[in-house]
C-alpha cells in the first residue's frame, strides 16, 4: 500500500516542506509527485538557508552572482527563483490535470517587510511576476499587515499562501480578507476562479508553548491536556472552513462566479517532542479538502507506518473541551498565537539575514 496516494484518497494533499536543486536534480522530487502523489511544495527563508549554504549545485551560480553589481537580497532571488520555477514545472502536470486544485510550489516575500503592508504588496507583484508560473503561491504572514495585504493582493488577482497562523482569531482574520479580496475583485468585474489560497495553520509550536506552560501548574489534571492543543485547534479550524464555505450563504455568490475556498493547510507538522507520535500532527488532521505540508523525516515517516483514515471532524466536542479546560488554567489560546507569531516572524528574519550574509 502506497499510503500517500491513499492520503490522497481522502481528499488531503501531501505538500513537501523542502526545496533545494539537490532535490530537483536528482529527481528526488520528480518521484515523490510522479510516484507518491506529492502535490505540492513550500519553501520558506530557514529552508533555503540551509540549501545554499549547504553549498551543493549553488557554488559556482553564486560565485558568478558575487562578480555582479546586486545587493545581497538580488543574489538569493537569483538562486531561488530558478528552483521555484523547476519546481512549478515538475508539478504542472499535476496542476493541470487537478483543474487548478493542486500542484502549487510557495515562495515567501522577505520576512523584512511583515509589517510593512505597501512592501509586502509590491515584492509580491514582483515576485509572481518574476517567476511567472501560473502554479505559484505567494506566501505572506498574517501579521496584520500582512492580513491587509493579502486582501489587496487576492483583488489583484494573485494566489497566496498565508503563512505564521497560530491561533483561531488567525484563521478568522484571514478568511475575512480573503473573501473580501475575493468580492473587490468580482466587484470590478474582475475573474476570480484562476486565484488559489491556503491558510497555514502552524501546529507543533503551540504544543510547545502550552505544555511548557501546563507543565509549569503542574498537576495531574493540566498534566494530562499535554500534547492535544494544537490538534484540538486544527479540529475547531477545520470547522469554522466548513462553516465559512459550505454552510454560509455568503460565500455562494463568489462561488458561483468560481471562487475556491481557502483551504486549510497544516503546517509545522514535524513532531518537536520525542514523547511523542512522530506522526501526532499527520495522523489525527487527515480529512477532505486539506492540505499537510510536511518535513523530510515526517514524510518518511508516513511512507513508513502512517495509518490512513479521516479523522478531522472527529471528537470536535473534545476540541472545544480543551479550550475551556486551558482557560480554566487561565491559559488564552489568542494571546499564544500572537506570542508565536511574533517569534515565527522574528525566526525567519534571522533566517534571512544569515542566507544574505551566505549572499553578500
Amino acid at each position: 500500500m502506497n499510503r500517500l496516494l491513499e492520503v490522497r484518497k481522502l481528499g488531503q494533499q501531501i505538500w513537501l516542506d523542502n526545496l533545494s536543486r539537490s532535490l530537483l536534480r536528482e529527481g528526488h522530487l520528480a518521484r515523490l509527485v510522479r510516484e507518491d502523489g506529492v502535490a505540492g511544495v513550500t519553501t520558506n527563508p530557514a529552508i533555503f538557508e540551509k540549501a545554499i549554504a549547504g553549498g551543493k549545485y549553488y557554488e559556482d551560480d553564486l560565485a558568478e552572482l558575487k562578480q555582479q553589481n546586486l545587493t545581497a537580497e538580488q543574489r538569493y532571488e537569483a538562486l531561488v527563483i530558478p528552483d521555484v520555477q523547476a519546481a512549478c514545472d515538475e508539478l504542472l502536470d499535476t496542476w493541470t490535470e487537478s483543474g487548478g486544485e493542486a500542484g502549487y510550489v510557495s515562495l515567501e516575500v522577505s520576512p523584512d517587510l511583515a509589517h510593512d503592508e505597501d512592501g509586502t504588496v509590491a515584492a509580491a507583484h514582483r515576485l509572481h511576476a518574476a517567476v511567472h508560473r501560473r502554479n505559484l503561491l505567494i506566501k505572506i504572514p498574517a501579521t496584520a499587515a500582512g492580513v491587509r495585504a493579502i486582501e489587496r493582493v487576492i483583488a489583484d488577482g494573485i494566489s497566496v499562501n498565508v503563512t505564521l497562523m497560530f491561533s483561531l482569531a488567525h484563521v478568522q482574520s484571514v478568511a475575512d480578507a480573503y473573501v473580501a479580496g475575493l468580492q473587490k475583485r468580482a466587484d470590478a468585474g474582475q475573474d476570480i476562479s484562476g486565484i488559489y489560497s491556503v491558510a497555514s495553520v502552524f501546529l507543533s509550536r503551540v504544543d510547545t508553548t502550552v505544555d511548557k506552560a501546563l507543565d509549569a501548574i503542574g498537576t495531574p489534571e493540566a498534566l494530562a491536556l499535554r500534547g492535544c492543543s494544537a490538534v484540538a485547534m486544527a479540529k475547531r479550524a477545520y470547522q469554522m472552513y466548513c462553516e465559512r464555505y459550505d454552510e454560509d450563504a455568503a460565500f455562494s455568490a463568489l462561488r458561483d462566479k468560481g471562487a475556491r475556498p481557502q483551504y486549510m493547510l497544516w503546517a509545522s507538522t514535524g513532531t518537536k517532542n520525542p514523547d511523542y507520535s512522530d506522526l501526532l500532527y499527520v495522523e489525527p488532521v487527515m480529512g477532505p479538502d486539506t492540505i499537510n505540508t510536511v518535513p523530510d523525516a515526517t514524510l518518511e515517516a508516513l511512507i513508513d507506518h502512517g495509518q490512513v483514515a479521516a479523522r478531522l471532524d472527529e471528537d470536535l466536542d473534545a476540541a472545544v473541551a480543551h479550550y475551556e479546560a486551558l482557560a480554566c488554567y487561565r491559559i488564552d489560546m489568542t494571546e499564544v498565537g500572537e506570542s508565536l507569531q511574533a517569534a515565527g516572524v522574528k525566526q525567519f528574519e534571522e533566517a534571512f539575514a544569515k542566507l544574505l550574509a551566505v549572499t553578500a
